[in-house]
């Protein structure tokens, strides 16, 4: 079975029509079996396959008793194509029918996924695969695609009931009185007690690391259990498509024995550059090339950031062998004062003196202040500081980091920004309530661009958490410090109490959503409209039967 199901991805023809299903299934992780959404019958769907320059037809019929819908992540397309309910479109009712119709305009590694409830983290998703019209500038063999994904034995719908009730609900990694019994041996007691006071103030805790725990981690489906295998001889080059399709989970991925590549990010292509283990946020997408040389199997190691939980799977040189499960990192992080942008040895105490009424997770009385210039000074400015959220490689090797990302060929000419708009990332822990500039989306007005213009966003995570920023139909240029080679995503991480800059060359009219993809964040309100005025008049499409 391991062998076809590698020949079938190897050699699936490259076409530009299909035919999808939405449909009620189940999800069996060899742990629990649990009633699931899912495409084609199963979850993750089916890998699509489009060649740059065709046009995509996907017809789409939903089987479901609830309205649906799909959307392309990261692929540019009419806005109307873009799949997301009460912006791009109704939404696809139940019995209906509705086809998606684009030009195909770029390559790489994407997905799909509904944007309708929360289908998504019920198993709603599957991979996009988009070859070049031309060669890659790097060699491989064989590809597989890595899709992974945090499944919950609650429904999606369970865990935002279940969070609203008690924002802490998914935490089980809560500190304990031999954690504070060793602080003090550490730290002495009153550093130790201010510093709980601290927290205590804030009404959160250190290990607000992950909403939501508790879950079995699976690759292309499977669990570390079932044991997902993709086949290699020694000596060839393997290109792994990474797509994290979780709902809320960040994975720290290796492959003990092996260097990776990466050659991709989000799609595009970027400066090869070698690394011993990459984070990888929810939605984003890394392309890597390994080369095993040894008879013997690999295994896939991805490590939730908060090391909750885990995914695992096999390459092997031969159908039936496994790789062992290398040891889980017990490097659980923790938030400091310094991530949240106070750093004690530097305001003279506590650092909350003045802040006791803040509302918890927000950092709102320090609205306006650029966090990346607070607290310790960070080495890369895309972790935050002080805390396991800087990550570092298993046995010293090397992390990935933005600051390592360059575009091969840059995209787009490199030119000023005509202006700047600031996107706080707030929230309410306690009311497990997610806001942007500290408004909910359903209280917000949209975000107005002008077509042909170039928009510099500001991102100011005010939050302990960190949040995956996608903004759709329009690429993100991350400010990396490259100039013309910084790097091009369709989704931007921003750690806790860090500024993040990137821009957007607003080429794309019609209107977009743009949010956090975090499920659960995204749901209670961190999302926004976006409205492009002006530019080429939206053609009407043709649009399938309802």
């Amino acid at each position: 079975m391991l062998a076809a199901a590698a020949i079938a991805m190897s050699s699936t023809a490259y076409a530009a029509n299909y035919d999808l299903t939405v449909d009620y299934v189940t999800i069996d992780t060899g742990e629990t079996q649990t009633r699931g959404i899912g495409y084609n019958g199963s979850s993750p769907g089916p890998t699509l396959r489009f060649t740059k320059g065709e046009t995509a037809t996907i017809r789409v019929t939903n089987n479901l008793d609830q309205p649906t819908s799909i959307h392309w992540h990261g692929i540019i397309l009419p806005y109307q194509m873009d799949g997301v309910p009460g912006i791009s479109f109704p939404g696809i009712a139940p019995g209906g029918t509705f086809t998606y119709q684009f030009p195909v305009q770029q390559s790489g590694t994407y997905w799909f996924h509904s944007h309708s409830g929360f289908q998504e983290p019920d198993g709603a998703y599957g991979a996009i695969l988009i070859a070049p019209q031309k060669r890659e500038p790097f060699k491989f063999d064989r590809e597989y695609v890595v899709v992974l994904k945090d499944k919950h034995p609650h429904s999606g719908a369970r865990i935002l009931r279940n969070l609203k009730m008690m924002p802490d609900y998914y935490n089980r990694k809560q500190r304990t009185l031999s954690d504070f019994i060793d602080d003090v041996s550490k730290n002495g007691l009153t550093p130790t007690l201010s510093e709980r006071g601290d927290w205590g103030k804030m009404r959160m805790t250190p290990t607000d690391i992950e909403d939501v725990q508790g879950f079995v981690g699976l690759i292309n489906g499977k669990s570390p259990r079932q044991n997902w295998t993709g086949l290699f001889k020694p000596n060839e080059r393997v290109r792994l498509r990474f797509i994290n399709a979780s709902a809320m989970t960040y994975f720290d991925v290796r492959i003990p024995g092996l260097t990776m590549t990466v050659v991709q990010a989000d799609g595009n292509n970027v400066q090869p550059v070698k690394v011993d283990e990459f984070r990888i946020s929810v939605a984003e997408t890394y392309d890597v090339i390994v080369q095993p040389k040894e008879e013997k199997a690999y295994g896939i190691m991805a490590q939730s950031m908060g090391r909750s939980g885990f995914a695992f799977a096999s390459l092997a040189p031969r159908v039936g062998m496994r790789a062992e499960i290398p040891p889980r990192r017990t490097d659980a992080p923790l938030l400091t004062m310094a991530d949240m942008g106070m750093d004690h040895s530097s305001m003279g105490g506590s650092g909350m003196d003045d802040m006791s009424g803040m509302d918890h997770s927000t950092m709102s009385e320090m609205a306006g202040m650029d966090h990346s210039g607070m607290g310790a000074p960070k080495a890369d400015p895309f972790y935050a500081s002080g805390s396991g959220l800087i990550p570092k490689a298993v046995n010293g090797g090397k992390f990935l980091s933005y600051s390592d990302l360059k575009a091969q060929k840059p995209l787009y000419a490199d030119r000023p920004a005509t202006r700047e708009i600031e996107l706080r990332l707030t929230g309410n822990m306690e009311r497990y309530s997610w806001s942007i500039n500290g408004i909910k989306y359903e209280d917000a007005e949209p975000i107005r661009l002008k077509y042909g213009e170039r928009v510099r966003f500001k991102f100011i995570n005010e939050t302990m958490m960190s949040h995956p920023m996608h903004l759709h139909g329009m690429w993100s240029i991350l400010d990396a410090g490259k100039g013309k080679w910084n790097p091009v995503k369709h989704t931007i991480n921003i750690n806790p109490g860090t500024t993040v800059y990137s821009e957007t060359e607003v080429d794309a009219p019609g209107e977009w959503a743009f949010h956090c993809h975090l499920t659960y964040h995204m749901a209670t309100g961190m999302f926004r409209k976006v409205i492009v005025e002006g530019g080429p008049a939206v053609a009407a499409l043709k649009n399938g039967s309802q």
